[in-house]
């Protein structure tokens, strides 16, 4: 098997056994032996002008790095291939990789390579040889728009605030940017962050309780507190005049003992201070909406006037969504 030149050698492992055409007709090689490496099951083409130096399935990297040199020197990783990335966990599993170039860039989407021009590229792309990434905010924004529904637009969403890959302000930054260019979803999304919800499965349970005749408002995500200022544990929503905590129990959060032992406590310190605590599952949000709602209608009706007696208060001070 015919050896690399030095030079190339160099480069290939660099790029992950990836390399271009260009970079391949410089190390020496014509494209007929390009395309007769291609054509042994050597080497394989994986992308126009882009080769793989080897057989077999490509890895998530192999792929980010070979889209990346099909799209170009200014291309920058964006969507949800730049929240893999960056290891997002509620992202739905894609094979894509998606891309923004300049705007006057002749380069189109190929394969895999979805590529996107913008006339503004991010300000902020994080460095990572041998392609740059966008920003956690302009990533979550562009995969919003490229998603056709709520539910992950929520999930992704809240977990860029609740990891603290951004912040709300960088969001609204980029939201602006890309102003009423397929940002619906995001947009949503981000009204119902900034109202207090801080997960996917808040988000719906909220949806699920507006449309009710009988509920006032709900406070998601207040700051408990006891008439002697000692902080309470921060439920995902609370009705004041009745005192009834609402718990999404999301499995992921749930995983060790310890995490479970937590959520015991909190339900635990609630209830001793005269707080029903009702728990829902995000199962049982999608399979049995209306029966949710029904369940907090009565316990709300059942418990009217209760939160007036009991030595627990709402926070004025505290942003809502803060949790104790």
């Amino acid at each position: 098997m015919r050896e690399h030149p030095p030079e190339l050698t160099a480069t290939v492992e660099r790029q992950q056994q990836i390399a271009t055409r260009a970079q391949l007709l410089a190390a020496g090689y014509d494209d007929m032996y390009l395309y007769r490496q291609a054509r042994r099951g050597q080497w394989q083409r994986v992308l126009p002008a882009t080769y793989a130096l080897f057989t077999g399935v490509l890895t998530d990297e192999q792929r980010r790095i070979s889209a990346a040199l099909y799209a170009g020197p200014q291309a920058q990783l964006t969507s949800l291939a730049a929240l893999a990335w960056y290891g997002f966990r509620q992202i739905p599993r894609n094979t894509d990789v998606h891309l923004v170039v300049p705007h006057h860039a002749r380069r189109r989407s190929a394969g895999y390579a979805l590529v996107r021009r913008a006339l503004t590229l991010d300000a902020r792309p994080r460095s990572s040889a041998p392609y740059p990434v966008c920003s956690p905010a302009r990533a979550v924004v562009d995969a919003a728009r490229d998603l056709g529904q709520l539910r992950p637009v929520r999930a992704i969403l809240a977990e860029s605030v609740q990891r603290g890959f951004t912040d709300l302000a960088r969001l609204d930054e980029e939201i602006r940017r890309a102003r009423r260019s397929r940002t619906a979803l995001i947009r949503v999304a981000y009204a119902e962050v900034v109202a207090g919800t801080r997960s996917a499965p808040e988000a719906e349970l909220r949806e699920c309780l507006a449309g009710s005749p009988i509920l006032p408002q709900i406070r998601w995500n207040p700051r408990l507190r006891t008439l002697d200022g000692a902080v309470l544990p921060t439920p995902d929503g609370y009705l004041t005049d009745s005192a009834v905590a609402l718990e999404v129990d999301s499995q992921e959060y749930h995983f060790s003992p310890g995490d479970w032992a937590r959520t015991l406590e909190r339900h635990n310190e609630l209830s001793r201070h005269g707080v029903l605590v009702l728990h829902v599952t995000p199962a049982q949000l999608r399979r049995h909406p209306d029966g949710i709602r029904r369940t907090v209608e009565d316990a709300y009706e059942s418990r009217q006037g209760v939160g007036a007696t009991l030595r627990v208060r709402v926070d004025p001070a505290g942003p809502e969504h803060a949790r104790a």
